[in-house]
């Protein structure tokens, strides 16, 4: 759906929402309705591209790498270090 179709399914449940006559059941899914397409729409408008707003630059050569156990000299502990728990059987 698009942002129009959406705009015009919130005027159709104000139209109804505004005539007084609905049932009261049928005045609360209308109010639903309502809710539900403003925060959709709302949503909508948060996610748009702005602009003016610079893109996104892509980086100069910088890429991630992989690294393996071997070059992580100091962040772990040695295995040494690691003392045995005896569990009671």
């Amino acid at each position: 759906m698009t942002h129009a179709d959406l705009e015009r399914m919130r005027s159709w449940a104000d139209a109804k929402i505004a005539t007084g006559e609905e049932p009261p059941w049928a005045w609360y899914q209308y109010m639903k309705l309502r809710e539900t397409l403003d925060a959709i729409l709302a949503g909508m408008a948060s996610t748009r591209p702005m602009e003016g707003l610079p893109q996104s630059v892509p980086s100069e050569g910088r890429h991630l790498r992989l690294v393996d156990e071997a070059s992580q000299q100091d962040s772990a502990q040695s295995r040494r270090d690691i003392v045995p728990i005896r569990l009671p059987m």
